[in-house]
């Protein structure tokens, strides 16, 4: 996923907000963002089409180390280009 793009702003007090964005199109279906920040729950941070052309959720995180991986329709998992460790 090429396009994939991780964005970080501070918010009040320690926490971080992180956007995850990926393309609108590929790949189709319903994309989650899963990982050790939701106990890789799939549908609790899904993803949403923006007029854009990209797909984007964002989640306020405490300062930390995590894990995460992306998780498309019919159980298709897929990586950041970046890798899948955020350290805030």
């Amino acid at each position: 996923m090429e396009d994939a793009m991780i964005k970080r702003s501070k918010l009040f007090g320690t926490k971080t907000r992180v956007t995850f964005s990926i393309p609108a199109d590929e790949p189709s279906g319903v994309v989650s963002v899963v990982g050790t920040f939701n106990d890789w729950q799939p549908g609790t941070h899904e993803m949403q089409v923006r007029k854009n052309g990209t797909r984007t959720v964002s989640v306020p995180l405490e300062p930390g180390d995590y894990q995460f991986r992306y998780l498309a329709t019919g159980g298709v998992w897929f990586d950041d280009p970046e890798g899948n460790e955020l350290r805030l």
